[in-house]
């Protein structure tokens, strides 16, 4: 039985396959892994299924460093996209097999147009498919809030786009408080797609807590931005309850995501400047507002301030010339007690003038009689006359003290005080009625008010 060492089947396999396939191929694939070595490329390509789901082919593919000095820069200035994990390319192959490195192909050109091409259809499939699925506008027809302060911030913590947006933010000249929060995710690369999709989902589970979603990554080529035509992150963007807001920093080409956001900015800083002027454009409008409203009311109360100001007057002159009326009645009332005072203790002496004349007569009828007969009743006749004078003489005094102590100018220096109604003193709280106008006198002027609410004694 005829046998081979490994190596010499490996060889035999060689060179079976340069004869059968000696020439160039063109084919197509999908970059599944790509990485560079010491300015070699290489790649596992793969073919899925028409789903997408499965793989159905796999090869390894090698460009060496001559051919891919030229065929790199070319592909990138004509697509816009690094060559990357997740496009499809059109390349130019030769089929190889090496005894110890096995199968792989090796690639000596490439056809941008044919990537280009692809990524604008896939691009235009997954925007007719939100279209068709009635999602492709949802975000857009979000009613942004006036004043978004409460931000989720979808972006790598570490990158220099989420550092510019912060620093904006915070140094806003009008000082106005904003609240981000980091919900930190990977922003280009494989994972990216999935990274940004699970931020959407922790935002979605505290969507009260914020008034806006924005996405937001520095500057990078077009395909590390790829991500961001994905179907998955568009399709959550695109049905988020919250606007949201993407600014991934790129200047030439629009993502899917840009089409389906709320908002499309192109830089981080850009967005930050965006959320400051909305806050900003609400300030001055309730600036706005409340010099319309201090406007309209000046308007309204102006006829209203120059009426009290005559009313105001009016009163003050009806209340001059009351104080004044009641001025000039107390006091003709208190010249008419003082001199009714001074009319009763001028009659008080003369009586007790008179009655001390009869005393007086009597004493001495008497003592002419018994002059010599009652010494003794003489000496205490003369006591008790000298008695009943002092006793007559200090009624008289209290007299006086009482008649000064009833003026009403001394009763109101002494704390008291009149109360008229209409002009008449109120002697009673029959004489009274809530609401009703009263004037209370002091002995330095009068006060003006009115009756709240009257408490009877009990009797």
């Amino acid at each position: 039985m005829e046998s081979y060492s490994l190596s010499d089947f490996n060889q035999l396999v060689r060179q079976s396959l340069e004869q059968s396939l000696p020439d160039m191929y063109w084919i197509v694939a999908e970059i599944n892994e790509i990485s560079i070595n010491k300015g070699h490329c290489f790649m596992e390509l793969i073919e899925k299924d028409r789903e997408g789901e499965q793989i159905i082919a796999k090869a390894r593919a090698n460009i060496w460093a001559y051919h891919f000095r030229m065929l790199h820069p070319y592909f990138k200035s004509m697509t816009g996209h690094e060559l990357a994990a997740g496009l499809k390319v059109m390349v130019r192959v030769s089929a190889s097999f090496h005894e110890l490195y096995g199968f792989s192909l090796q690639i000596s050109d490439i056809n941008p147009s044919f990537t280009a091409g692809d990524l604008a259809l896939q691009k235009q499939q997954i925007l007719y498919q939100l279209e068709t699925e009635g999602v492709i506008d949802m975000n857009r027809e979000l009613e942004m809030a006036e004043v978004p302060l409460r931000i989720a911030v979808i972006s790598s913590s570490s990158a220099a786009g989420y550092g510019d947006f912060s620093d904006q933010l915070r140094g806003n000249p009008a000082g106005y408080a904003f609240h981000p929060v980091l919900f930190p995710a990977l922003m280009q690369g494989h994972e990216a797609e999935k990274s940004v999709t699970e931020a959407l989902e922790r935002i979605f589970d505290c969507r009260d807590d914020f008034d806006v979603v924005v996405i937001i990554r520095g500057g990078g080529s077009q395909s590390d931005l790829h991500c961001f035509n994905s179907y998955r992150i568009v399709s959550s963007i695109a049905q988020f309850p919250l606007p949201v807001i993407t600014g991934i920093g790129h200047e030439r080409d629009e993502t899917i995501a840009d089409r389906v956001a709320h908002t499309a900015l192109k830089t981080p800083t850009a967005t930050a400047e965006y959320l400051i002027d909305r806050v900003a454009r609400f300030d001055g409008y309730l600036w706005e507002l409340s010099q319309r409203l201090v406007s309209a009311t000046e308007t309204v109360l102006q006829p209203a301030v120059e009426n009290l100001k005559e009313q105001t007057y009016r009163l003050r002159h009806v209340l001059q010339t009351a104080v004044h009326q009641q001025e000039k009645w107390l006091m003709e009332y208190s010249f008419r007690f003082n001199r009714a005072a001074s009319d009763a203790l001028s009659r008080k002496q003369t009586e007790q003038r008179q009655r001390e004349a009869v005393l007086r007569s009597a004493v001495q009828n008497t003592l002419s009689v018994r002059k010599n007969v009652l010494p003794e009743l003489e000496k205490r006749l003369n006591n008790a006359f000298r008695t009943r004078f002092n006793v007559e003489k200090m009624q008289i005094v209290r007299w006086e003290d009482k008649i000064h102590l009833l003026n009403p100018a001394r009763l109101m220096e002494r704390g008291y005080s009149l109360t008229l109604s209409g002009g008449r003193i109120v002697r009673s709280i029959d004489e009274l009625a809530e609401g009703q106008s009263i004037e209370t006198r002091f002995k330095d002027g009068s006060v003006e008010s009115v009756v709240v609410r009257m408490v009877a004694e009990e009797k």
